[in-house]
């Protein structure tokens, strides 16, 4: 049951419909950039996924990660030779800079085949998954000299990079690292300490793997201000092996064929990375583009378990719609089994819409014609990555869960393949900052540190939008002009209730958070069925009219209960002493 079919029309009509990206042919990255190339690359990515990496889904899931007694870790069968694959097909460099060998695309088109790999198998991502960030942090930060030495090896896919940040005892307070970095004098950096859950830490699908590190420095100020970023390779540019080894290989709940690894540094050998104590920045360029990764894998699984869902819906018979002479009839038939695929139909194709649309603000913050665009996509980029990933997240996870609901007890059974899904999904909900850690970057940082000047950006966007709409899209602009006002009179909200008490900031950033993904899906979907109006009587945009109209009555209407969360500050929620929540 490892089918996989890449949901080519609906990623087309996004490209081109909704964004017409052919539009941006002004840019650089556009400028090859036309139905044939869009058509080619959707078209080839999905057959490649569906075909080389969906095949090793189940397989992997089975027999994870083998560490063996000298360090060395091997991947599960068929992983190396799918990967030999992915790079020898340029997969991984469909979107990386043309400077360091990339083939320079815009990041929507690589964004769109990333939802393809990780429906497939997002285990076989987590190894690739994490180069765009690595490749933007070194070309932002590193010297020249690194640039040239380390970016075409990891661009062109023959070595892959990972994140070493958190430790046993830091977790997400990178602050409370204790890894150590001590000059040499060479102008290297001699590296010593253990770092936990590294994904792709070690494997055989490259010779080379290439760790991005946080360290401190002797004298280092306390704390995330006195973090450095260090380059430490597995293997040195003179071919000897670096002091860096697999201590251990994580039992997880999923992703087990995604070796997460804890990483011991022992005097390895590294080179700073930008400046001394400024680290912490540095590797945000590229935990910012893991987060959205992270919400693109949300959306991998939505999407993954409802094709498993509705195929098992339309197939399995069990009980009779009303007035029915069948013995029985089709699970697709009772109201309740819709409520479900509707509900995941909504959230599939209206946050792929917000996926990609954010993808291509991030294109447009490189290569817009004038500073002020590149500076207003830089922004709403910021404004929406913590939505993308916590609430795309949360609600990947949910909407698998929903679809192994359809399976009823077959659910629960590994040959089915649902399971894994829910399994493998629940981990984009932790890593890369948990969701509420999310919900206070969110709340905290991106509305309160500006007064709220990108999120009114952002509202008055949608509200304009909304009053420009159709009469015939009545039934999706006014609830969704309802949703920008609960948004924005909850902002305020929350802001006032954080300047009499700073709990109430974090008792209330959650739903906030909610709030905003509900309304930004929203506002995708009214411009979904807008470019879906004029072919109405069309099966697919017929099928789009009716999705928008579901996600306004069932969806759009939480806003509302969610500002309500919002505005009930942290009273109740601090009252109870903490040692009473231990019963007796």
């Amino acid at each position: 049951m490892s089918s996989y079919t890449p949901p080519l029309r609906d990623v087309r009509f996004v490209l081109t419909n909704l964004l017409d990206i052919e539009g941006y042919s002004s840019l650089p990255a556009f400028a090859a950039v036309d139905a044939d190339l869009i058509d080619s690359i959707i078209e080839e990515g999905g057959r490649f996924c569906a075909e080389v990496i969906a095949p090793i889904n189940q397989v992997g899931d089975r027999e994870g990660c083998t560490r063996h007694a000298d360090g060395s870790v091997t991947t599960p069968q068929g992983f190396p030779d799918a990967y030999a694959q992915y790079r020898d097909a340029g997969w991984g460099g469909l979107a990386m800079p043309e400077e360091f060998g990339g083939q320079g695309l815009p990041h929507v088109l690589g964004t769109a085949v990333e939802e393809f790999l990780n429906s497939s198998c997002h285990a076989f991502n987590m190894y690739t998954g994490s180069i765009i960030g690595a490749v933007l942090t070194l070309a932002a930060k590193a010297s020249d000299e690194l640039k040239a030495e380390w970016l075409p090896k990891i661009v062109s896919g023959e070595w892959l990079a990972t994140m070493a940040l958190t430790e046993a005892q830091a977790g997400t307070d990178l602050g409370l690292i204790r890894t150590k970095a001590e000059a040499s004098d060479d102008g290297s950096f001699v590296i010593s300490g253990e770092k936990i859950f590294c994904s792709g830490g070690e494997h055989d699908l490259t010779d080379n793997i290439v760790h991005l590190v946080l360290a401190k420095l002797p004298g280092a100020p306390e704390g995330s201000r006195g973090i450095s970023l260090f380059l430490v390779p597995k293997v040195l540019p003179d071919g000897s092996r670096n002091a860096v080894s697999c201590g251990a290989i994580e039992h997880k709940m999923g992703i087990r064929a995604s070796a997460t690894c804890v990483m011991n540094f022992d005097g390895a050998k590294g080179w700073l990375v930008g400046a001394e104590n400024e680290g912490l920045a540095a590797m945000f360029i590229m935990m910012n583009a893991t987060r959205l990764s992270c919400g693109n894998q949300g959306l991998g699984h939505a999407e993954h378990a409802y094709q498993k869902a509705v195929s098992y819906a339309l197939d399995r018979k069990q009980g009779r719609a009303p007035g029915s002479d069948a013995v029985a009839d089709p699970l697709v038939v009772h109201p309740d089994v819709r409520r479900m695929l509707m509900d995941a139909r909504a959230f599939t194709e209206g946050f792929r819409a917000l996926v990609l649309w954010t993808a291509l603000q991030i294109d447009l913050s490189h290569g817009a014609a004038s500073e002020s665009e590149r500076a207003e996509a830089d922004a709403l980029v910021g404004l929406l990555t913590p939505v993308i990933k916590a609430y795309g997240t949360d609600r990947g996870f949910e909407t698998a869960v929903a679809m192994q609901q359809i399976f009823g007890g077959h659910g629960y059974i590994a040959e089915w393949g649902v399971e894994q899904i829910v399994r493998d999904a629940r981990v984009a909900m932790l890593y890369e900052g948990a969701n509420g850690v999310q919900a206070l970057d969110l709340a905290g940082r991106k509305v309160a540190r500006d007064k709220g000047a990108v999120l009114e950006q952002f509202l008055a966007t949608v509200g304009s939008d909304c009053g420009d709409a159709d009469e015939a899209l009545d039934f999706i602009s006014a609830p969704l002009s309802d949703a920008v006002r609960e948004v924005r009179e909850a902002a305020v909200a929350l802001m006032t209730l954080a300047k009499a008490d700073p709990n109430n900031l974090g008792a209330g950033s959650y739903a906030f958070l909610q709030m905003m993904g509900v309304t930004a899906i929203g506002w995708m979907w009214l411009r979904l069925a807008k470019a879906a109006l004029p072919d109405r009587e069309e099966t697919f945009c017929a099928a789009k009219l009716i999705t928008a109209r579901h996600y306004a009555l069932h969806t759009l209407p939480q806003v509302g209960m969610l500002r309500q969360k919002v505005e009930a500050g942290a009273e109740v929620l601090m009252a109870l002493p903490a040692e009473d929540f231990l019963r007796g």
